[in-house]
């Protein structure tokens, strides 16, 4: 970890959310992709900072995490500042009918139920965390993955980091992710696109086919940038408000000069 990393950590005493403390690395190619592992990662630090400094940066109200682990105690955490500083203006001035929520979807419980009992008492408000199972299915033709049941929340920030590509049950054409060769391709947000807010932030961590496959098939104006050091992918929705109550969202969260003041490398 960097100094400026350590820095961070301390000043928001984020390690006391979580036990492990060790970036550990594996030298075997298959870690990620590997069937039988149950465990949740180690933490990783640089992507967990990352996240809390966006939601902070951004004063982010609701987020939609696909794969719980350590990063939903760090965004909720973050959730909880946010709500603290900036709870008063927020439910007087937006149109956020329940704000500071962290909606987290696994498809495996046993993950759900680790990261669930890692939260400590005064952050369970602000993350909740739903179960769903995933099967293969198509985009405009196009094989990929998606979530049976998806939390009904409008989110202005949206972290990618799941499926796992072993537990998608089915297949298309003789086609599945269950298998090493294979990669995640999340489909999820292509069917949800249209709901989403301008001013709403993706961040895909890793899963650069999967990232690719969403650039390619959204229809809205993205602006894209990936960090290829870093391996982390910025999707922000950069369109006309939608009305008054958009437009007083953005002009509160990410400035009045949005979007030419938006700088993802800030964030590396």
């Amino acid at each position: 970890m960097t100094n400026k990393v350590n820095e961070y950590i301390e000043k928001y005493e984020l390690k006391s959310l979580i036990e492990c403390t060790t970036n550990q690395k594996s030298s075997n190619v298959f870690e990620s992709v590997e069937p039988n592992r149950h465990n949740i990662c180690p933490p990783a630090w640089d992507d967990l900072v990352r996240l809390h400094n966006i939601i902070l940066d951004r004063k982010v109200t609701n987020i939609l995490e696909f794969g719980c682990g350590f990063s939903s105690l760090i965004m909720a955490h973050a959730l909880s500042i946010n709500s603290s500083l900036h709870g008063d203006f927020v439910k007087n001035n937006l149109r956020r009918a329940s704000p500071f929520q962290l909606m987290s979807v696994d498809d495996l419980e046993t993950y759900i139920e680790t990261t669930k009992s890692r939260v400590p008492l005064n952050l369970k408000n602000f993350c909740h965390f739903h179960f769903s199972s995933t099967r293969m299915g198509e985009f405009n033709g196009r094989i990929c993955t998606f979530y049976e049941q998806l939390p009904n929340i409008t989110p202005d920030f949206i972290y990618l980091d799941g499926p796992s590509q072993y537990s998608v049950q089915g297949d298309v054409s003789g086609i599945n992710t269950r298998h090493p060769d294979r990669v995640p391709m999340a489909g999820d947000l292509l069917k949800i696109e249209h709901y989403l807010l301008p001013g709403t932030l993706i961040v895909v961590d890793g899963r650069t086919a999967n990232a690719r496959f969403l650039l390619k098939n959204f229809q809205r104006d993205w602006h894209y940038f990936h960090s290829e050091k870093e391996d982390v992918h910025f999707f922000e929705l950069r369109e006309k408000p939608l009305g008054k109550y958009n437009l007083a969202q953005i002009k509160f969260c990410l400035g009045e000069e949005w979007p030419h003041n938006s700088d993802f490398e800030k964030y590396l």
